[in-house]
C-alpha cells in the first residue's frame, strides 16, 4: 500500500489577502453617501443672517432654530431637505456646475468647480505641449547635473516657496499645475512619487496651516470675527515658522531614507506623469530655452496674479492696468477692458493664461515639431486625457459640500460647537475650538466658507468665557489646515495624489506622524496664547 505525500500546514495554507484601498471615487461617494445619511438622522436647523456692506449673508450668534425636515415653501408646494440616492448621485454634477438659491425647493446657491476643473484639463495640455518639445527634460537634466549629490537642499527650498504661497494667499487647487514639474525631477534624483508629493502638501499645507495674511484663511476668519488680522499674526507666524521647520526635516528624513534603499514598497506607485529619462536627455538648444523662459514666465504671472495685493495696499498692478487700458490702440487690442488687475485673477483668467502660453509655445517650437512630426495639437489633447482622471476626482468631491448645504444640517453641526464651547473656561477654549474645527473642516472644505459660517457664532463665544476672539481665528485657520492636507474632500490632495499616483492610503500611512506634529504644535501655542491672554 502506498503512502500518501505528507504535505505540511503550511504549503496547503491559503496565501493571506490584504485589503484594497478603494479608490478616491470610491471614498468620495461613501462620504457622500454618509452625509446625505445623516441628513436623515441630524436635526435641521437654521441661524438667523444678516447681510454685510459687501452683500455676504453671516449668521447672527444666539438665534439658531431647529426646522422641519419637510418645508413648505412661498408658493405652498412642499419640499423635504432630506437628501435621497438621487441627490447623492447628482450631488458631484450640482457640485461642479454650482446651483443657484431656488426657494422651492430649498436649496441653496453654491459656487460650482468647472472652473478649476477647466484649469486642470487645460494645465494638461499646457504641460503635454511643452513635454513634447523636450524643454522640460533638458532643463530638469541639467539642474540635477549641476546639483550632483546636493540634491536635497532642493526639498527646503521647494517647500518655503510653497509655504510662502500658502501663507500669504492660500496656495492650494494651484498646487496642481506643479505635480508635473517636481515628481519627474524628484524621481530623476533618486527619491519617488511620494517625496514630491511631501514637498507640494506638507509645503503648500504648512503655509495654509499657519496662513499669516492668507485673506481666505485668516482675513476672511479676521474679518467675520471682528478683529484686526494683524492681532492674528503673532500666533500664526510662531505656528508657521515651527510647523515648517517640522515639515522640512520629516520631509528630508523620509527622502534620505529612500535614497538609501527603504521604502521600497512606495516606489511601486507609478506616477500619471511622464518619467524624466536621465539616459536620453535632449539637448538645452536656444529654443527650448526660449520655451523654459516662457515656461517659467507663465508660472511667475500666475504667482502674481492670484495674491491679492489689494488687502494689502499695494496698488502698483492696479494702477499700470489702468494706464495700459487708457491707451487708445494697446488698451482695446490687448482687451485689457475685458479683464482684471493682477491680485483680483480667478481660475477664468490664469486657465487662458496657460491657454496663451501654449500657443506662444506652439509657436516658438513650430518649426521643430515639423521635423518631428509632432502635431501641437495631438500633444495637447494627449495632455489632457492624461490629467482627466483628476478633473473627474475634483467634480465628484464638490458635492459632499452640495449634500451639505441642502440638507440644512450644517447650522445645527454649528449650533452644537457653540452650545459646547460656551461651557467652557477661557484657557482651554482654544484647544477645544480646535477640535471642533477638525469635523467641521472636514466637512465643509472651503476655509473662506466655513470662516464665514461659523466666526460670527463661534468668536463671540471668547469673550463669553475670558479668551481672545483671535484665539478662535487661529483654532479655525490651523484646524482647517491641517484637514487640508488630510481630508478626501480636499480636490486638490486627491487630485494631486491621483497624478502622483500615489493611493490616499498611502499617504495617510506615511504623513500620519508629521500631521500628529502639527496638531500637537497648534494645540500649544494656541493654549499660552489663551494663558496669556
Amino acid at each position: 500500500m502506498k503512502k500518501q505525500p505528507v504535505t505540511s500546514k503550511k504549503a496547503t495554507r491559503k496565501p493571506i489577502r490584504h485589503l484594497r484601498m478603494p479608490s478616491a471615487f470610491t471614498i468620495l461617494f461613501v462620504i457622500i453617501g454618509i452625509v446625505a445619511a445623516l441628513t436623515w438622522i441630524i436635526p435641521s436647523g437654521q441661524y438667523q443672517t444678516k447681510e454685510t456692506e459687501d452683500g455676504d449673508s453671516l449668521p447672527v450668534a444666539g438665534t439658531y432654530k431647529q426646522t422641519e425636515k419637510t418645508q413648505t415653501n412661498s408658493d405652498g408646494n412642499k419640499y423635504d431637505v432630506r437628501q435621497d440616492i438621487w441627490d447623492v448621485i447628482k450631488a458631484p454634477i450640482a457640485g461642479t456646475v454650482g446651483q443657484t438659491d431656488d426657494a422651492s425647493s430649498g436649496k441653496q446657491a453654491i459656487s460650482g468647480g468647472i472652473e478649476v476643473m477647466l484649469f486642470v484639463l487645460v494645465i494638461g495640455g499646457f504641460l503635454g505641449v511643452t513635454m513634447k518639445t523636450g524643454a522640460l527634460d533638458a532643463f530638469f537634466a541639467s539642474i540635477l547635473k549641476k546639483l550632483k549629490g546636493k540634491e536635497h537642499w532642493l526639498i527646503p527650498i521647494m517647500m518655503t516657496f510653497f509655504a510662502i504661497g500658502g501663507t500669504t494667499y492660500g496656495m492650494q487647487e494651484e498646487t496642481v499645475a506643479f505635480y508635473a514639474l517636481i515628481i519627474p525631477m524628484m524621481i530623476a534624483a533618486g527619491y519617488n512619487a511620494m517625496t514630491g508629493v511631501m514637498i507640494i502638501v506638507l509645503g503648500a499645507g504648512t503655509g495654509v496651516l499657519g496662513s499669516t495674511i492668507n485673506p481666505f484663511s485668516t482675513g476672511t476668519a479676521a474679518a467675520t470675527a471682528d478683529v484686526k488680522l494683524g492681532n492674528v499674526m503673532p500666533i500664526m507666524s510662531i505656528i508657521l515658522g515651527l510647523c515648517l521647520i517640522a515639515a522640512i526635516v520629516f520631509t528630508m528624513r523620509y527622502a534620505a531614507k529612500v535614497k538609501a534603499g527603504k521604502y521600497k514598497e512606495d516606489a511601486r506607485y507609478k506616477p500619471t506623469v511622464a518619467a524624466l529619462d536621465m539616459e536620453n536627455i535632449p539637448k538645452f538648444t536656444a529654443a527650448r530655452k526660449v520655451v523654459m523662459g516662457v515656461f517659467a514666465v507663465t508660472f511667475v504671472l500666475m504667482i502674481l496674479s492670484l495674491i491679492p495685493w489689494g488687502s494689502w495696499n499695494i496698488t502698483f498692478f492696479t494702477d499700470v492696468f489702468n494706464k495700459v487700458a487708457e491707451l487708445p490702440v494697446v488698451g482695446p487690442v490687448l482687451g485689457v477692458l475685458h479683464t482684471v488687475p493682477f491680485g483680483e485673477w480667478l481660475f477664468s483668467e490664469i486657465t487662458t493664461l496657460f491657454l496663451i502660453s501654449t500657443i506662444i509655445i506652439t509657436a516658438i517650437y513650430y518649426k521643430e515639431f515639423k521635423k518631428e512630426e509632432v502635431v501641437p495639437v495631438n500633444a495637447f489633447i494627449d495632455g489632457v486625457k492624461d490629467i482627466l482622471p483628476v478633473a473627474l476626482i475634483i467634480a465628484v468631491a464638490t458635492g459632499v459640500s452640495v449634500i451639505m448645504a441642502n440638507g440644512e444640517i450644517q447650522d445645527t453641526v454649528i449650533h452644537w460647537g457653540e452650545s459646547f464651547l460656551k461651557g467652557t473656561s477661557g484657557s482651554v477654549v482654544g484647544a477645544l475650538a480646535y477640535l471642533f474645527y477638525l469635523p467641521m473642516s472636514f466637512i465643509v472644505p472651503s476655509s473662506s466658507g466655513l470662516a464665514a459660517a461659523t466666526m460670527p457664532v463661534i468668536a463671540p463665544i471668547a469673550d463669553l468665557v475670558g479668551s481672545s476672539k483671535e484665539i478662535m481665528v487661529a483654532a479655525f485657520a490651523t484646524a482647517s489646515g491641517l484637514i487640508n492636507m488630510m481630508a478626501p474632500t480636499i480636490a486638490s490632495l486627491m487630485g494631486g495624489l491621483a497624478l502622483a499616483g500615489v493611493s490616499y492610503r498611502a499617504w495617510l500611512r506615511r504623513s500620519a506622524p508629521i500631521m500628529a506634529v502639527f496638531a500637537i504644535i497648534s494645540v500649544a501655542v494656541i493654549a499660552v496664547f489663551g494663558v496669556l491672554g
